[in-house]
């Protein structure tokens, strides 16, 4: 199974008053994950909104926060799925502080949403076949 591997610095704008990278930042950085995952499957939100008519959709996120991290930290994140169906997908998120140490665990629920009448979305077995590069062993 292949992963998602990117890095983030943090930044000062990154900090929050308890002087750690704020939750919002993770939510920001599965952003990112998420669409460099679908970029890597050829399916960039641009062209799969515009050409397939399809809108990825979250409907839920969680976030397990086990150490903080810092100014000055650089995070290794890294994005996979843990299932995959017909209309939907779960992405699992791990970030890493410099150390190589767990900092922080992420799950989001997507779905695929028809663009013209927001209701669930069949990928095609294309896609499908994309993402299995991506899908964890059961």
């Amino acid at each position: 199974m292949k992963r998602i591997v990117f890095h983030q610095d943090v930044y000062t704008f990154h900090i929050d008053f308890a002087g750690h990278v704020s939750n919002i930042v993770y939510i920001q950085w599965m952003e990112i994950g998420r669409l460099k995952l679908l970029e890597a499957v050829d399916m960039r939100v641009d062209r799969i909104a515009e050409q397939d008519n399809i809108l990825p959709t979250l409907v839920a996120t969680e976030i397990q926060y086990k150490k903080p991290l810092f100014l000055g930290d650089r995070v290794r994140i890294e994005v996979w799925l843990s299932s995959l169906k017909n209309v939907s997908a779960v992405v699992e998120f791990r970030f890493f502080n410099q150390a190589e140490e767990l900092t922080t665990t992420g799950r989001q629920t997507g779905l695929f949403i028809n663009a013209t009448d927001h209701k669930p979305h069949r990928i095609s077995k294309e896609q499908r076949t994309a993402f299995a590069n991506y899908l964890a062993a059961p």
